[in-house]
């Protein structure tokens, strides 16, 4: 009878273990679930989602001819919309692979010529993965992110033909670098009180820029408190280019009217046709009226590195105070990144740096560092763009970058020659780098651009030429090949010859 208690107690203890032990895994688990991080706690699943990543990115940009925009399908806004309700991360994550990803812009097929659009690089993919992965706030501070981006700017600078007392900033794009130049300028025109005290003293000012300057010059204006009037478009030439006299005028003109001109903005490389504005005459102009000469090149800076006769379109930018141009666009970084170079890089400086207390420098240590890149533009917090960047000089070097920077010029050549050619379409504007822009005899060139955009054949934007509604290609796509675009350009004619 003992035996039998004693076994009896001995099966209860066991089973009273077993139960208390599946308590607390059970509860271990749940509480797992409610940790307050936003960690994964399953590292080698979370690996392997990883890897499901790396494949279906990879699978992606080594056959960029598969995947032309495409429309996102009805019912994607309830598809991505946010409740608040978490999921789980690996659901999360093939979400992003399966429902979000097939519908980008396009500009990673080798066709798409609608805009100035970057179309990416592999290279880029890893290089944002190791950005992530350190999170580095590029702001300020003794990290090694800062010292990459200065190794950027410095090299920027040099393409640029500056000297090294230039700085430079990295920025979302040249938009905001053209914010950052204008303010530059401004600083050298009228002094550093209007840094404290405002514009309301200096009087109207003008900027000068040919007809055509894109749009982010005026927005530049508008942002600084100048208004978008201030901008003078002055009359181009039958290449695009500002003509000299009318500048001269306009800068006569406003003088007499007590309008202080500041500054001419030379285009590099026009979003319309291509073209650029002749800046080593308007260096000379700059000097004799005591202005500052900033350049427009958010893509055509990057002729710079190309071939004759592309390489001399931008003779004279060597001469320039400011030069804003975007990575994002011919170099293929992957968005968003552009970068301002100033000459003077000391006034460049006291044009932004206003540390607060909390932010002064230590003599040594992570709050160290000669260099803060929150002295030089708009924010503390920054993300560690310049990686990319870096990773991309690093690996194809000045003289490949060139290459493929001519090539697409050649490509913009030879789609020209295909339209001058052609019976059912013409030329609307000379084809001065790698942008390209026509005309069909019958149709309107909006309706075609939009049949080639559904087709998933190839993407052309539209523009208007002296009046004229015309297909627009822009060729910044390493992966564009002679084929692909003799291809859309048939494709572009047989569909004029349906109609």
């Amino acid at each position: 009878m003992l035996i039998i208690v004693i076994l009896a107690a001995y099966t209860f203890a066991i089973q009273l273990y077993l139960a208390i032990e599946l308590m607390i895994k059970t509860q271990g688990s749940a509480m797992t679930k409610r940790t307050a991080d936003f960690d994964v706690h399953d590292w080698d699943g979370f690996h392997n989602s990883l890897d499901q990543i790396i494949d279906a990115c990879t699978a992606r940009l080594k056959t960029p001819m598969d995947y032309p925009w495409q429309q996102y399908p009805d019912g994607f806004d309830d598809l991505v919309t946010l409740d608040g309700t978490a999921k789980p991360q690996n659901d999360v994550i093939n979400e992003m692979l399966t429902e979000i990803m097939p519908y980008g812009s396009g500009n990673t097929h080798p066709a798409f010529f609608g805009w100035v659009q970057g179309s990416g690089t592999p290279l880029g993919l890893a290089a944002d993965m190791v950005a992530s992965t350190m999170n580095t706030n590029a702001g300020g501070r003794n990290s090694g992110a800062v010292r990459v981006e200065r190794a950027v700017v410095k090299w920027t600078a040099e393409v640029a033909g500056f000297p090294d007392t230039a700085s430079g900033i990295l920025t979302t794009g040249t938009s905001q670098a053209t914010i950052i130049a204008m303010i530059a300028a401004r600083t050298k025109k009228f002094g550093e009180k209007v840094l404290t005290d405002g514009i309301h003293g200096i009087g109207p000012i003008a900027v000068y820029a040919a007809d055509g300057v894109h749009s982010c010059v005026a927005a530049a204006l508008q942002v600084l408190g100048h208004g978008r009037n201030a901008i003078r478009k002055i009359a181009t030439d039958d290449r695009g280019a500002m003509q000299l006299d009318a500048l001269a005028d306009a800068i006569a003109a406003d003088r007499a009217a007590g309008v202080t001109p500041m500054a001419i903005a030379a285009t590099a490389g026009s979003v319309n046709t291509g073209s650029y504005d002749p800046i080593d005459a308007l260096a000379d102009v700059a000097k004799d009226n005591g202005m500052w000469l900033h350049i427009d090149g958010a893509f055509g800076f990057w002729t710079r590195l190309a071939d004759t006769p592309w390489g001399a379109l931008a003779n004279g930018m060597e001469r320039a105070d400011s030069v804003a141009t975007d990575f994002h666009k011919w170099l293929s970084v992957p968005y968003d990144c552009g970068i301002v170079v100033i000459r003077d890089g000391e006034l460049h400086r006291r044009s932004f740096a206003d540390r607060p207390e909390y932010l002064r420098s230590q003599a040594a240590g992570l709050g160290g560092g000669d260099l803060w890149f929150c002295d030089y533009g708009f924010d503390l917090s920054r993300g560690f763009r310049a990686l990319k960047v870096w990773a991309a000089i690093r690996a194809f070097g000045n003289d490949h970058i060139g290459q493929v920077i001519s090539k697409n010029c050649a490509q913009a050549a030879l789609m020209g020659d295909l339209i001058e050619a052609s019976d059912v379409l013409e030329l609307r504007h000379p084809v001065i780098s790698n942008v390209c822009c026509f005309e069909p005899v019958k149709g309107k060139a909006s309706e075609i651009s939009t049949a080639l955009q559904l087709s998933g054949n190839a993407v052309f934007s539209t523009t208007t030429l002296d009046g004229v509604n015309c297909l627009r290609a822009a060729i910044v796509n390493h992966r564009t090949t002679d084929q692909v675009v003799r291809d859309a350009v048939a494709q572009i004619e047989a569909k004029i010859r349906t109609l």
